[in-house]
């Protein structure tokens, strides 16, 4: 059995701590307009260890190399991961979306794109539930529509993990 963390208002796997941990990085670092520098990230992660009370166990490790995996791949792919979101939020700008939601799809969408043993399907319900715990409802619906469309554009299986392209 997985042992889970709490870190929003429930129970967490070690995944689902690591898409949320990205996220609260990610969000920080566009509020405060800084571009990604390893420092910051050791200084969120010191202070996520304080405020959410992860001990030094297996599972949080496996949480903070997820999140590792999921910051470097989406710094590498951030204009492709950044246009796919736009492309399929019809009528936003960019400076319109909400700093959380734009994150939170962020994740979602490299996963989508970039790690086919995440089944598309997982990668979007992940990021609907993080939304309604950090957004709101009526953004869970907003990026739920909006990665689906992306999710559409795939040519991989929608329920399905891949182990190679």
């Amino acid at each position: 059995m997985e042992e889970e963390f709490e870190i929003s208002d429930g129970k967490l796997h070690a995944k689902r701590l690591g898409r949320e941990l990205v996220m609260q990085f990610l969000f920080q670092c566009d509020v405060a307009r800084e571009e990604f520098r390893q420092s910051r990230w050791e200084s969120f992660m010191l202070q996520a260890a304080q405020t959410h009370a992860l001990r030094d166990n297996r599972y949080a490790r496996k949480g903070r190399e997820y999140a590792e995996k999921l910051l470097n791949g989406i710094r590498e792919q951030q204009a492709e991961i950044d246009a796919a979101i736009l492309a399929h939020a019809e009528n936003w700008e960019w400076d319109r979306l909400a700093v959380v939601d734009r994150n939170v799809m962020r994740v979602a969408v490299f996963e989508m794109l970039c790690m086919p043993e995440v089944p598309p399907v997982v990668s979007i319900n992940e990021a609907v539930e993080i939304a309604r715990d950090y957004s709101g409802e009526k953004a869970g619906n907003f990026i739920n529509g909006v990665l689906n469309g992306i999710k559409d554009t795939l040519s991989r299986p929608a329920r399905k993990a891949v182990k190679e392209l």
